[in-house]
């Protein structure tokens, strides 16, 4: 998962990075100043790529499990925001992404536990 939240923020970053260079404009101005972008092509493909990687995700892991997990791309897009785009992340915001990684902790530490009762509900089913 850890490369699809990279994707997914990197991605982020990009497109951020574009649309304020293009800045404030009106949508149908916006399309073909956007559309000509190699780096909003290049945010959108890691989106994309995000976006595979989650639903591979899906693939062996319960939707309670991996929403959650997934939800450490806020504190990397707050984190790459900072650092990348020089955006000025309040006390109060960084707050938020401390309950948010107390949250992710707490559901990576909940899918170990639940792996280890399988392992002990097998072990205690087999033969000896």
């Amino acid at each position: 998962m850890i490369p699809a939240i990279l994707a997914q923020a990197v991605g982020n970053v990009f497109l951020s990075m574009r649309m304020k260079e293009i800045g404030d404009t009106h949508l149908l101005a916006l399309l073909p100043r956007a559309i000509e972008s190699p780096t909003l092509w290049l945010g959108t493909a890691l989106l994309i790529v995000s976006f595979v990687l989650f639903a591979a995700a899906l693939s062996w892991a319960d939707l309670s499990f991996v929403v959650p997990a997934v939800s450490a791309e806020v504190v990397v897009n707050v984190v790459f925001a900072n650092y990348f785009l020089d955006e000025i992340v309040s006390l109060t915001r960084w707050m938020g992404v401390l309950l948010i990684s107390v949250g992710v902790i707490l559901v990576l530490r909940s899918e170990r536990e639940k792996e280890r009762r399988k392992r002990q509900k097998f072990l205690e089913g087999s033969p000896q």
